[in-house]
C-alpha cells in the first residue's frame, strides 16, 4: 500500500507492491512477508484483480455487489464477487471491446460493443445473441423507459436496436460526420451526443427530434490555449436534470447549465491528452475528470483542485464505487489499480476494515523529509542572523533544529557571505588535483611482463596530469596501470607483446610516430598554459626554422618509409626460411635412413665381409613411396603445435597464407588424394564411356504405322 499526499488530502493506494505468485508454497511467503517490506505493507483487497496483458474499461453493478472488467490478450471478460473477494466468473470474446454496459442489477443482463461492428448480449449463463450494426461503433447507451440501444460511431447516423421487439428501428439522422460518445439524462431521458466537430446534439427519444446544438469547440477556447487542431468530444456525463460536463481532445472540461449555450467553467488539464472519463461526487459537489495521465478532483462550481491522483502507467478508464470514497482505473497494465480517498466517502460494506486501518495509520504518522525544505540547527541559525524566526511560521521545529524553505536559505544565506561561491569553487578544484593524483598508481618497481610498454602509459599519464593540473577544466583520463581490467596485461607472460612479429613490425612505425605527434601536442600545450598563466607575449616565429605544419607533413611521409623498409625485409625472411626447407626436405628422401645404415656396416664388419650388399625391400601394390621416415614424421606431427605445423605446410605448398586488407590472416589449403581416391575416380570415368558405348539408339523405330485394334503401340 503506497500512501500519498495531495493537498493535505490522503489516498491510499490499495493496489501498489509485487503480487506474490501462487507457486509459492505458504512457507515461502511467510519468509518474503518477513524479509520485503514491500511485500509486508502489500494488501490484496480482491484476489487476481488484473488482467494478462490490459484492462480497456472497468464498471460496478447497481446493486454494488460485482465489479466487471474488460481487456484483453485474448479479449475476455472477468467479474469479482465483492462479497467473496474473488474471481466469479471469466469469459473469452471472439474480439476485443470497444464499450460494455450492465442491463440489470446484478451481471445477469449484459451488453457488449466490440470492434468488428458486433454488438454481443450475455445472459446469466453466458453467451445469449449477436447481431450487427452498419458501421463501426464508438459508443452506446442503453434507454430503459422504450428498451431502446442507441449506437453511435463511424457515421452520421444513431442506430435504435429495440430490446422488447428484437428489431433495429429507424435511425437518428443528425448533421455530424461522426460520433464519439453519447449518453441519456437518467431524470428526463434526454439524449446526448459528442460528435467529431466538437458539438454536442441533444434528442428527445419521444419525438425523435433534435433539441439541441452546442457548439463546444469554440467555447473550449480560452485565454493561454494554443489551438492545434478542432477540438472533438471525447467525453460526455449528465449530472441531475440540468447539469452536463463535457470532455474535449485537447484535455478541457466544459460544465453546462442545458438552458445555456455557454459553458459554466471551463477547467483545463494542461497535458494537452484527450479527456477519457468524467463522474460527479455529489455530496462533495466535486467533478473527476482523467486523461491518460492524470486524474484531477475539483469543485464544479470554482474549479478549484481538490486533490490529483498520477499512476505509473496510462489510464484508459475510471469507475468510482457509489456511495464511498474508493475509486478503480483500467490501465495499460495488467494490474488494475485501487484507490481509496476517506475524505471523499467511507470504505465500501465488504472492505469495512479499511477505515480501522487508515485512522490507525494517522495516528502513527511517519517522518517525511521534503526537497524543498531544509535542515538547521540553532548555530547555523546564529551565523545566520535568523534567530528571531523561531517560533514563527517560517521554521519548523523538528528533532534538534529546524526545517525552513530552501529558497529561504539559499537568499539569506548568499546575502550573509557573497564570497562563498569562490571559496567553494576553489575547494571543488583542489578536491579534482587530488584524486587525479590519487588515481594515479605509483609504482616503486616496473612490471615483470610488457616493461616497455608499462614504462611509457607511466611517462603519457605524468605529462597528461602536469598539463591537467595547468589547466583550468582539465579532466585526467585514469592510466591503465591503475584499472583492474588491464591488470592481467602487466601479469600474465602470455600477454607479452613479441616484437619480433609480423604485425608488431608493421605497425611499430605508425604507433611510435603518433606517439612522438602526441608528445610534441602535450608539450605544445603544457608551453600554452605556461605562458597563459604568467601573460605571455606574443613572439614571431624566427626564420630558417620550418612551421609545424611542415614538421607534421614531414613526419606522416617518414613512416611510410618505414613500413616498407620492414615489408622488404619479411620477404627476405620468408624467402631464406623457404629455401632451407626446401634443402631439408631434400635430405629427408633418401633411400634408408641413417641409422639403418649404420647398423648395416657394422653388421658387415662382424662378420667379415668386406664388400657391402645392398638390401632390397618390398612395395605393395597401390602404395606410393616416399621415403622410409614417413611413419616418424606423422607422429612429430601429432605432437608438434599448431604453429608449427602451419609453418610446415607453407613450406611445402599444401597451404598459402596471406595478408588481407584490414590485417587479418587468410589461409588457403590444398589437399592431396590419395592413390586409392585416384584408382576410384578413373574407374567410375572408366565405367561413364563404357555406358556411353553400349547406348542403343530408338531412331530405327517407324512412327507411321497406325496403332492395330489389341496389338499394342506398334512393331518394331
Amino acid at each position: 500500500m503506497q500512501i500519498s499526499s495531495i493537498n493535505d488530502v490522503k489516498i491510499y493506494n490499495l493496489s501498489h507492491g509485487k503480487s506474490l505468485p501462487e507457486w509459492l508454497s505458504d512457507r515461502k511467503k511467510r519468509q518474503l512477508q518477513k524479509k520485503d517490506v514491500d511485500i509486508l505493507r502489500r494488501i490484496e483487497l480482491i484476489q487476481d484483480f488484473e488482467m494478462p496483458t490490459v484492462c480497456t474499461s472497468i464498471k460496478v453493478s447497481k446493486d454494488g455487489q460485482y465489479i466487471l472488467a474488460a481487456g484483453t490478450y485474448k479479449p475476455r471478460i472477468r467479474c469479482y464477487d465483492t462479497y467473496q473477494l474473488s474471481l466469479k466468473f471469466e469469459r473469452c470474446l471472439d474480439s476485443d471491446v470497444v464499450a460494455f454496459d450492465i442491463l440489470s442489477d446484478d451481471y445477469s443482463k449484459l451488453v457488449f460493443l466490440h470492434c468488428n461492428r458486433y454488438v454481443e448480449f450475455h445472459s446469466q449463463h453466458g453467451h445469449y445473441y449477436k447481431t450487427r450494426i452498419p458501421k463501426f461503433g464508438r459508443d452506446f447507451s442503453y434507454h430503459y423507459p422504450s428498451c431502446d440501444l442507441y449506437f453511435v460511431g463511424a457515421g452520421s447516423e444513431v442506430y435504435r436496436l429495440n430490446l422488447e421487439q428484437g428489431r433495429f428501428l429507424n435511425s437518428l439522422q443528425t448533421d455530424a460526420v461522426e460520433h464519439n460518445v453519447c449518453d441519456i439524462n437518467p431524470v428526463h431521458q434526454l439524449f446526448a451526443t459528442g460528435t467529431s466537430e466538437g458539438r454536442v446534439e441533444c434528442w428527445d427519444p419521444r419525438v425523435r427530434n433534435r433539441v439541441g446544438l452546442l457548439d463546444c469547440a469554440l467555447s473550449s477556447v480560452t485565454e493561454g490555449t494554443e489551438v492545434q487542431g478542432l477540438p472533438s468530444i471525447t467525453a460526455l456525463k449528465f449530472n441531475g436534470s440540468l447539469a452536463m460536463a463535457v470532455g474535449t481532445s485537447t484535455g478541457q472540461v466544459l460544465l453546462y447549465d442545458l438552458r445555456s449555450c455557454q459553458p459554466l467553467l471551463v477547467k483545463d488539464h494542461f497535458y494537452n491528452l484527450p479527456i477519457k472519463s468524467l463522474n460527479f461526487h455529489d455530496p462533495l459537489d466535486l467533478v473527476v475528470s482523467a486523461d491518460s495521465k492524470i486524474i484531477k478532483m475539483w469543485n464544479k462550481d470554482s474549479g478549484k483542485v481538490f486533490s490529483s491522483i498520477q499512476p505509473q502507467t496510462n489510464i484508459n478508464d475510471v469507475c468510482m464505487y457509489p456511495k464511498s470514497g474508493m475509486l478503480f482505473t483500467a490501465n495499460e497494465d495488467p494490474k488494475m489499480n485501487t484507490f481509496y480517498i476517506p475524505a471523499l466517502g467511507p470504505a465500501p460494506r465488504w472492505c469495512s476494515f479499511l477505515d480501522n486501518l487508515t485512522e490507525e495509520l494517522e495516528e502513527s504518522p511517519e517522518s517525511t523529509v521534503y526537497d524543498d525544505y531544509k535542515f538547521v540547527t540553532r548555530k547555523d541559525l546564529e551565523n545566520l542572523g535568523l534567530s528571531h524566526l523561531v517560533g514563527s511560521s517560517l521554521l519548523r521545529a523538528y528533532m534538534h533544529g529546524f526545517f525552513m524553505d530552501i529558497r529561504l536559505y539559499h537568499k539569506v544565506k548568499s546575502m550573509a557571505n557573497p564570497f562563498a561561491y569562490e571559496e567553494y569553487r576553489k575547494d571543488k578544484i583542489r578536491q579534482k588535483i587530488e584524486e587525479s593524483r590519487t588515481q594515479r598508481v605509483q609504482l616503486t618497481n616496473l612490471p615483470k611482463v610488457n616493461k616497455e610498454l608499462a614504462l611509457k602509459l607511466m611517462e603519457e599519464g605524468d605529462d597528461e596530469a602536469e598539463l591537467a593540473s595547468r589547466k583550468k577544466k582539465g579532466k585526467v583520463v585514469p592510466s591503465i596501470l591503475g584499472d583492474d581490467r588491464f591488470k592481467v596485461m602487466f601479469e600474465n607472460p602470455d600477454y607479452q607483446v613479441d616484437e619480433q612479429s609480423e604485425d608488431f613490425r608493421l605497425l611499430n612505425p605508425i604507433v611510435s610516430k603518433v606517439g612522438q605527434k602526441r608528445k610534441k601536442k602535450l608539450r605544445l600545450l603544457s608551453q600554452q598554459a605556461a605562458a597563459a598563466q604568467k601573460e605571455a607575449e606574443e613572439e614571431e616565429e624566427p626564420e630558417g626554422r620550418a612551421s609545424s605544419e611542415e614538421e607534421s607533413s614531414d613526419d606522416d611521409k617518414s613512416w611510410v618509409e618505414e613500413v616498407r623498409e620492414q615489408r622488404r625485409l619479411l620477404w627476405m625472411e620468408g624467402r631464406e626460411r623457404r629455401l632451407q626447407a626446401r634443402k631439408e626436405a631434400d635430405r629427408d628422401t633418401d633411400l634408408l635412413p641413417r641409422e639403418q645404415n649404420g647398423a648395416s656396416k657394422a653388421s658387415n664388419m662382424s662378420t667379415g665381409n668386406k664388400s657391402s650388399k645392398p638390401q632390397f625391400y618390398q612395395i605393395k601394390a597401390g602404395e606410393e613411396f616416399r621415403s622410409f621416415n614417413d611413419v616418424t614424421r606423422k607422429q612429430k606431427l601429432q605432437k608438434a603445435s599448431l604453429e608449427e605445423r602451419l609453418k610446415l605446410e607453407e613450406n611445402s605448398g599444401i597451404s598459402n597464407v596471406a595478408d588481407t586488407a584490414v590485417g587479418s590472416k587468410q589461409v588457403t589449403f590444398t589437399l592431396k588424394k590419395s592413390e586409392q581416391q585416384k584408382k576410384q575416380q578413373q574407374a567410375e570415368r572408366d565405367h561413364h564411356a563404357e555406358r556411353k558405348k553400349l547406348r542403343r539408339s530408338a531412331g530405327h523405330l517407324s512412327s507411321e504405322r497406325g496403332r492395330g485394334r489389341g496389338r499394342g503401340r506398334g512393331r518394331f
